[in-house]
C-alpha cells in the first residue's frame, strides 16, 4: 500500500551523498561533513599543516583530522596550488619540489577509501561564494594570495595571479600574504589590498569580487564598494560540493 501525505502525492526517498569537504590552506588544514545546498552536516575540524609538509606528512595529518567526522560518500578537496586531473602542479606555500607531480586525488581515494576530486583552494572558496551571473571573481587572502574567475557560473582557467608582477616589481603575494601583514602592518596592508582591487577590476572588469580568506576579517566593511563582498572562511570548505555538481561547470583539465 502506498501511503500519501496530505496533498496526495506519494512520498519519494532521495539519497542525499554526504561529501567530504577539507580545505588545505598553507597554515591550516580544516573539513567537515557537508550536504549538496553547503549545509554542514558537522563540526568544522582543524588542524595546523604540517611544517614542513611532505605528500606523506600531509596525508596522514588528513587521514587523523577526519577521522571524528563519521562516515561520508565522496571527498572534494582545495589545494593551494596549481591543480590538473588530481595532480599537484605547484605548491608555493607548501614546497614546490615535494609536492609537483603528486597525485593527491588518487592518494585520498586510498587512503580514505571514497571517490575524490581536488581543485585549487581558491577555485573552491569561489564555487559556494558566486551567484553565477556575469563576470564573478574571488580573491583569498590567508597564507598566500589565491584567486579565481568565473564567467556566468562556468570556472575559468585557473591563473595564479599570486605570482604575477603587481606594484614596484613585487607579486600580489608579496604585498597581501601573511608575511607582508606582519612586516608592513594592517593600514598598508589595506592599503595594497584596495590598489590591487582596483588593479584586478581593470584586468578583469568583473562584475562582482568576493574576498575570502582568514585574513578577510581585517576588511573595513562599511568602506566596501557595491561590487565587492566578503565572503566566509566556511565557503573554502562548503564549495567542495560543487566539484560534484553539474550546475557549475569545470573547464576541461
Amino acid at each position: 500500500m502506498t501511503i500519501l501525505p496530505p496533498s496526495g502525492l506519494p512520498i519519494y526517498h532521495h539519497f542525499m551523498p554526504t561529501t567530504l569537504c577539507i580545505d588545505i590552506g598553507g597554515t591550516h588544514c580544516k573539513a567537515a561533513l557537508v550536504a549538496d545546498d553547503e549545509s554542514f552536516l558537522s563540526d568544522e575540524v582543524r588542524v595546523d599543516t604540517p611544517d614542513p609538509a611532505t605528500p606523506g606528512i600531509l596525508l596522514d595529518a588528513l587521514v587523523r583530522l577526519v577521522a571524528p567526522l563519521g562516515a561520508f560518500d565522496r571527498i572534494a578537496a582545495g589545494f593551494p596550488g596549481v591543480v590538473r586531473h588530481g595532480v599537484i602542479r605547484t605548491a608555493a606555500n607548501l614546497g614546490d619540489d615535494a609536492f609537483r607531480g603528486f597525485n593527491l586525488q588518487a592518494a585520498l581515494e586510498q587512503r580514505l577509501g571514497k571517490p575524490a576530486r581536488v581543485a585549487n583552494d581558491a577555485d573552491v572558496q569561489g564555487l559556494a561564494a558566486i551567484t553565477g551571473a556575469g563576470v564573478e571573481m574571488v580573491i583569498t587572502l590567508g597564507t598566500g594570495f589565491g584567486s579565481a574567475i568565473f564567467e556566468d557560473g562556468r570556472l575559468g582557467p585557473h591563473l595564479e595571479l599570486a605570482h604575477h608582477p603587481f606594484r614596484k616589481k613585487q607579486a600580489y603575494e608579496d604585498l597581501l600574504g601573511d608575511a607582508a601583514l606582519e612586516d608592513h602592518g594592517k593600514k598598508r596592508w589595506r592599503r595594497n589590498l584596495w590598489r590591487a582591487v582596483e588593479q584586478l577590476r581593470s584586468l578583469t572588469a568583473f562584475d562582482h569580487l568576493y574576498i575570502g580568506g582568514g585574513n578577510a576579517r581585517l576588511i573595513q566593511r562599511d568602506a566596501l564598494p557595491a561590487d565587492v563582498s566578503v565572503v566566509p572562511n566556511t565557503d573554502g570548505i562548503a564549495g567542495g560540493v560543487w566539484l560534484w555538481q553539474p550546475r557549475r561547470l569545470l573547464p576541461p583539465q
